[in-house]
Parts: structure tokens; C-alpha cells; sequence
């Protein structure tokens, strides 16, 4: 395995050409997703950390509450420090029925410095079509907190955001698309020969009289119909499906982050013949600077000077070979036998790449 290079770290994930992976690993059903929530409310309680009088909206979603209650109030006769504007995200899954609990985040909106502690008082959650899906009321816990006032004060994490677990519950249905007589796969990452694989297991498992079920319409979605076997049972046929085990074939990748120094490959990447050099050159740039004082009683003024000094070292070039069937296990290695720091093997990999050394493909985050 690959270790730390200097401080900085060098991650090894083991990547092969195929991996056996489970349909309901590989692909999801087509309309079978999760769907977003968003929503509008207010947290109540807080100890004073809430919004100011400069956040407008604030005081008047509390004057139209507690109008619907039938308590009339002036806007500007409110203090809202103890209660604080937020917005609420959740997540629905599909299939969710009425009266499933899902979880929220809710993130102030105005000039709120701290939610600890405070209430969520209830709101409508609604989907991109405008219609409430649930509706959210709870404790708010957050992940931080604020400590001391003033100059004289420590904040951990993001105190101006928090979660409410089971803080909504689901009034309607989500919309989803149940299975009928044909079941559309839709792959997480396309591809043609995971594509034919899945075609190829499907039909050896459920093909009637070499008759075939399933087709792919191309590298990211394959079709399959319902065997007569499963006729009026789409939920056994599709778990049936989702528990055959497919050879997924994945590509062979080095990811690379060049503002942090990492690099993310695998052991088994294979590297063509090739011989690299490496070498250094570092230039030193010195500043002094020198206060000359003048004899005392004297008319002279003080002056500064400055004095510069280059250096330029060039390190030796050092020289590592690699055999054929080399991985990039034993580059890392003789890399590191050699001196070379991660930002050195990013740019010798992207040089081997170049070169048409390395069996893997290059992407930088």
C-alpha cells in the first residue's frame, strides 16, 4: 500500500478493471429517486442570539402568526432577538407514505448568530411543483456552539445551522413511479460493457424458452419486461432483479488535487517501460538590511541600507527505471526511494500520461 509522503497525503483505493457489484449497486430504478423539500419558518427561544430590527422579514412573519391566533401587534413593537428566520431543506424518498417522519435541516436567513436551543414552530414543506408534502416542526440541535461575548468569545463549527431529526412528517404520497409489466435500470455511471453484462445476466436468470427480457436501449439504461412468472408481482420481481450479481467494468483512473498536494489511484494501474529523471533547481533570495548611524553631535542622518544575496542550488538528477507490468504501487516506490514530495509525482505522472506511459485515465479536482 501506498503511505505518507511527506506529510502530505498519498490515498490508495484499489481499482480493477471489473468488480462484481449487485444490480441494486449498480443501477437504480427509472422515477425511483428522492425528491426535495424547501419551506420557509421561524426557530423561537433563543437566548437573545436571534435576528435585529435589520432583518424586516422577521418581524413580520411573527405579526402575521400571531395574527392568525388573533393576537394583533405593531411590526415595530417587536423584538425579535429570541427568534430567528430560517429556511428548511428535507429529502422525501420515494414510495414515502403519509405519516413517515424524515429528517430536516433548517439555516438562519438573517443576521442570526446562534441557533442552540431554539424551537422550529410549524411550516409546510413543498416539492418543485408548489404542492406541501409535509410539514416541520421540532427541536433544533445544532453542531456548534458560541462560548463568551464580545471580543472575548469561541465558536465551533457552524452554529447558524441545524438539523431536526424526524422533524417533519410526509401528508402526501411521493411521487413515484412504481414498476409495471417493463423495468427501466438506469446505470450510475454509463457504460457499454457493464451495459452488455447486465443484459447478458438478466436473460441467463430469467429468459423463457431463450426467449429474451432484457435490452439495452444504450450504455446508461437497460429495459427488462416482467416474466409471466412474476405476472401481477412487480415488487418480487424487482427484488429479484436487484440481488443478481453483474462484473461491472470500471475504468482506471488517478484523481489528482493539486491545491492540496493528493492523489487518489490505484496499486493496480499499470505503467508502460520507461525511465524518468528527476532533478531540482532552488533559488534563495536574501535581504539584510543595515542601520547606519551617524557620530553623535554630528550633522549626518541615519540611513538604512540593504544588502541582497542569491543562492541557486540544483539538485543531481536522479534516475529511476521501471520494468514492463510496472504498477503505480512500484512507482510511489521508487519515487519515494528517490526523495520526490507528492507535487513531484503529480508532475510526473501528468508527464507520464502525456507520454503515453500510463494505463489510466487523469482527472483533476
Amino acid at each position: 500500500m501506498l503511505r505518507m509522503i511527506l506529510g502530505l497525503l498519498l490515498l490508495c483505493i484499489p481499482v480493477r478493471t471489473s468488480a462484481a457489484m449487485r444490480v441494486k449497486e449498480l443501477a437504480s430504478l427509472e422515477g425511483v429517486r428522492e425528491n426535495q423539500l424547501i419551506g420557509y419558518g421561524i426557530v423561537v427561544g433563543l437566548a437573545g442570539t436571534g435576528d435585529k430590527r435589520q432583518t424586516v422579514f422577521s418581524t413580520q412573519t411573527l405579526t402575521n402568526m400571531l395574527e392568525r391566533m388573533g393576537v394583533s401587534v405593531s411590526p415595530s413593537a417587536l423584538l425579535v432577538r429570541n427568534m430567528a428566520a430560517v429556511m428548511i431543506t428535507a429529502s422525501l424518498p420515494a414510495f414515502s407514505q403519509p405519516g413517515l417522519r424524515i429528517d430536516l435541516t433548517v439555516a438562519a436567513i438573517g443576521d442570526a448568530t446562534n441557533l442552540q436551543g431554539g424551537l422550529l414552530l410549524l411550516a409546510p414543506l413543498r416539492g418543485g411543483d408548489g404542492q406541501t408534502y409535509a410539514v416541520a416542526q421540532g427541536a433544533v440541535v445544532t453542531g456548534g456552539f458560541v462560548a463568551g461575548r464580545g471580543g472575548n468569545s469561541q465558536t465551533l463549527n457552524h452554529p447558524t445551522v441545524g438539523r431536526v431529526p424526524g422533524g417533519a412528517i410526509v401528508e402526501k404520497a411521493a411521487p413515484s413511479v412504481p414498476p409495471s409489466s417493463k423495468v427501466r435500470l438506469q446505470l450510475h455511471q454509463a457504460d457499454f460493457s457493464t451495459a452488455a453484462r447486465l443484459v447478458e445476466v438478466v436473460n441467463k436468470k430469467f429468459a423463457v424458452d431463450s426467449r429474451p427480457v432484457a435490452r439495452a436501449e444504450n450504455p446508461g439504461l437497460v429495459v427488462v419486461e416482467t416474466p409471466a412468472s412474476f405476472a401481477g408481482r412487480p415488487v418480487e420481481f424487482v427484488a429479484a432483479l436487484e440481488s443478481l450479481t453483474v462484473e461491472a467494468d470500471r475504468t482506471s483512473k488517478v484523481v489528482i488535487n493539486e491545491r492540496t498536494g493528493t492523489l487518489i489511484l490505484g496499486k493496480d494501474v499499470r505503467i508502460a517501460p520507461v525511465a524518468i529523471l528527476h532533478g531540482s533547481l532552488s533559488v534563495e533570495v536574501r535581504t539584510n538590511f543595515d542601520v547606519s548611524q551617524p557620530e553623535p553631535l554630528s550633522t549626518g542622518k541615519t540611513a538604512v541600507t540593504t544588502q541582497t544575496a542569491v543562492d541557486v542550488k540544483e539538485d543531481k538528477v536522479k534516475t529511476i527505471s521501471l520494468k514492463q507490468g510496472a504498477s503505480v504501487e512500484d512507482l510511489v516506490r521508487s519515487l519515494q526511494a528517490i526523495g520526490s514530495t507528492p507535487r513531484d509525482i503529480i508532475a510526473i505522472l501528468q508527464g507520464l500520461k502525456a507520454a503515453g506511459a500510463l494505463e489510466a485515465e487523469i482527472e483533476v479536482i
